[in-house]
């Protein structure tokens, strides 16, 4: 299946209509409701926040349309210019952020205390700076530094028992049930 002219228009008039994907799909005929969303965002077409009509929605348009074509109202120029145009609601939209830029910070619910990560700087100090291939059962596996370059470690001291950390670095990634949810509100 190609994108053709003819077919391109289609799926921008029905996408502008309202129509689902998979309702512009159905009636394209040869094509997936992904591919639609895919063709939609190439094109650049906008994001629909209210998505498609509902039926109960639909029914007054409709009634509207066959009211309309039953009595034409031929208005004038001067008639259309003096209506006062509709107010617009501004929408507020979370801005768009190109493709291969880094988002910006967002809260965490799950930061750490700033007491966690002093004594995690405190026992890093202390770590015994081991490789991958000296990493046993008993050692802590928290990694530090970027694996991209040679300046980069594991903890290496002795673990809690069950856990595959020390202490200090249990304390950082594994947090009680109940200070999740308090951070979270």
């Amino acid at each position: 299946m190609s994108w053709t002219d003819e077919r391109v228009e289609l799926l921008k008039k029905m996408w502008g209509e309202g129509q689902s994907a998979s309702q512009i799909a159905k009636e394209l005929g040869g094509v997936t409701r992904n591919a639609v969303i895919g063709k939609v965002h190439r094109l650049g077409l906008s994001n629909r926040v209210g998505g498609a009509p509902t039926a109960t929605a639909a029914k007054p348009a409709a009634k509207e349309k066959t009211a309309a074509k039953a009595e034409p109202a031929a208005a004038t120029p001067a008639e259309t210019d003096a209506a006062e145009p509709a107010q617009v609601t501004p929408i507020s939209r979370k801005p768009i952020i190109p493709a291969g830029q880094p988002l910006p910070p967002q809260p965490s619910a799950n930061e750490i205390s700033p007491e966690a990560l002093a004594n995690v700087r405190e026992i890093e100090k202390k770590a015994k700076k081991i490789s991958l291939m000296e990493l046993t059962e008993r050692t802590c596996k928290w990694p530090i530094g970027d694996p991209a370059t040679e300046d980069f470690w594991f903890c290496g001291l002795a673990v809690q028992p069950g856990k595959p950390y020390c202490e200090a670095h249990v304390g950082v990634a594994f947090q009680p049930m109940s200070a999740r949810r308090d951070r979270r509100r």
